[in-house]
């Protein structure tokens, strides 16, 4: 026990002298003393204290730079009262541990309107699962595997999260193939079946002709495509991402936006930065509004180029109240009848899209009431999601009519962001640009990459916001410093949107008064497609219109 206890004395008397030595290295090195006498004297005219603020300045910019010493996740509630993933960073400043920053993450969990009770408690226990697991991730592995990382190295730091994320998804890969093979392995095989016979042909009615049937029969219906999978607790990845990106904001005492920028161009600061143009719900329609309209799922307004977002906001305030007040005066809906509710036609409606209560079309019809719609109203310069992504047809279709008039942006018709990264490609669907979103393991480096893709194939970078929002505002300097051509945030209600409203301003502001505001172009569609943009060179084809609106069509019309 003594000789222990000596044993561990010793080494700790040795640690010291080797701290001792260091230390005397290090003071003789940098020439402390010589550093001190200048101090001293250009400050002999101070207080005392104002002397220990500037030797204390002095040592801090000999102290170790800041590294990450801890990272801890919570359960928190998002903008509709839901659980969403907040985390915390913890650095290592002049050897004491500092909370620096916190960020909340939207969930990709969608906002369900008149749910099944069934449905509706299967995915409240699977965004429960999701955020604990998450909470799990953060507080045990990527605390530890990002300890001693400076926050500064956004890339080492997302790479670090890369690899742990790979690790987990290899790690449910094999879990449920051994839950297949443990499943296979117990249920017996059934003894083969004679296949029944095939039923006989219905009889042809007298007079009928031989064919047409056939003329009358639809092309088929291309089934959905299975939904991407999402694998439980990925939000921790993007959480953490982000938390580490405003960490190092703060450190360097920079604007989140200004170091999204630096690691969007390589760390060489833009000469000018612009404010994203505004995409704010007016209107929502659909099912869940009082009207019959259920093709589109909002009207959005656009404001125009040459107005600021303050000026803007304002423009759309106004347009908002009028449209309040003439849904107010209209007259309310007539109440269904039992056949338009349970009978009628609603058996044909497999395939199509409802544009109106009880009125249907399909896909190629649609294509020409977008045409017809585009052509009546100029002032719409945007469709979103017009069509399933599964109407590939149809899509470029559109495009090939409309491409020249207005933007055709792909939203939820879009595969996710690390599919898109994966293959390299955003043309999956013919399309203006895209809406990127900062959730599951998206990180600060994923959505670098992503813009970059978007611009280098001449489409255009829609951000927008989840529907189980935060009152994080993150977001909006994510837009500015990636240079996005539009910010999709919703209506101009509710505390989370308007603090993010809010944001654009007091940026918008802060660019203003450096000298650093570059203005937005006006919106040309042309270069988007390359019969128009011949014909533009030409001369054939008319100055597109004043921008207004944009519509967002609601997928969920189309009966599959």
């Amino acid at each position: 026990m003594g000789e222990e206890g000596g044993g561990r004395s010793c080494g700790t008397t040795r640690e010291l002298q080797k701290l001792k030595q260091q230390a005397m290295e290090y003071y003789r090195e940098n020439d402390v003393p010589r550093r001190l006498e200048e101090l001293l004297n250009s400050t002999f005219y101070l207080q005392p204290a104002d002397v220990y603020g500037h030797l204390a300045n002095c040592f801090s910019k000999l102290a170790k730079p800041p590294t990450i010493c801890k990272v801890v996740g919570k359960n928190v509630l998002d903008g509709l009262g839901l659980p969403t993933l907040q985390v915390e960073i913890f650095c290592t400043i002049q050897n004491f541990p500092k909370n620096i920053c916190s960020v909340v993450i939207s969930t990709h969990f969608d906002v369900h309107e008149n749910a099944l009770p069934e449905l509706a408690e299967a995915e409240e226990l699977e965004r429960s699962d999701a955020v604990s697991t998450a909470v799990r991730w953060v507080n045990e592995t990527i605390t530890e595997e990002l300890q001693g990382l400076a926050p500064s190295n956004q890339a080492e730091v997302d790479q670090v999260l890369r690899t742990f994320f790979e690790s987990k998804v290899q790690e449910d890969k094999e879990r449920k193939e051994l839950e297949k093979s443990l499943e296979d392995s117990t249920v017996p095989t059934p003894s083969p079946l004679t296949p029944p016979l095939p039923p006989p042909p219905p009889a042809k009615k007298k007079g009928q002709k031989q064919g047409r049937k056939d003329t009358l029969t639809e092309k088929p219906i291309i089934p959905p495509e299975p939904v991407e999978p999402i694998l439980c607790g990925s939000m921790a990845i993007g959480a953490v991402s982000l938390a580490v990106a405003k960490t190092s904001a703060v450190l360097g005492s920079n604007p989140l936006y200004l170091n999204i920028a630096l690691l969007k161009h390589h760390q060489e600061q833009p000469a000018k930065l612009t404010i994203p143009l505004l995409m704010v719900s007016l209107v929502s329609c659909g099912k869940s509004s009082p009207g019959k309209l259920n093709l589109m799922k909002e009207v959005i307004g656009i404001p125009h180029p040459g107005l600021t977002a303050k000026q803007g906001v304002d423009m759309l305030l106004e347009i908002q109240k009028h449209i309040n007040q003439a849904i107010e005066m209209s007259p309310p809906p007539k109440p269904e009848t039992r056949k338009s509710q349970n009978g009628g036609k609603r058996g044909q409606s497999k395939g199509k899209y409802e544009v109106m209560m009880g009125t249907y079309k399909n896909a190629a019809e649609m294509v020409d009431l977008y045409v017809e719609l585009i052509n009546k109203f100029p002032s719409i310069i945007a469709l979103i999601d017009p069509f399933r992504k599964e109407d590939s047809e149809q899509w470029d279709s559109t495009y090939n009519a409309l491409g020249s008039k207005c933007y055709i942006i792909a939203g939820t018709a879009s595969k996710s962001i690390s599919k898109l990264l994966e293959d390299g490609n955003v043309g999956i669907l013919r399309c203006s640009g895209l809406i990127v979103k900062h959730t599951n393991q998206t990180t600060m480096s994923d959505l670098v990459e992503m813009t970059n893709l978007i611009d280098s194939k001449k489409h255009i970078a829609v951000f927008g916001s989840a529907e189980g929002e935060s009152s994080d505002d993150s977001l909006v300097d994510l837009a500015v410093g990636l240079g996005v051509r539009f910010i999709k945030l919703g209506g101009l209600s509710r505390g989370e949107r308007v603090t993010k409203y809010n944001r654009l301003f007091t940026i918008e502001e802060e660019l203003v008064q450096n000298g650093t505001l570059g203005f937005n172009e006006e919106h040309t569609f042309f270069y988007l497609n390359e019969e128009a943009e011949k014909a533009a060179m030409a001369g054939e084809l008319p100055e597109p219109p004043e921008p207004i609106f944009a519509t967002e069509v609601v997928e969920e019309s189309a009966k599959t």
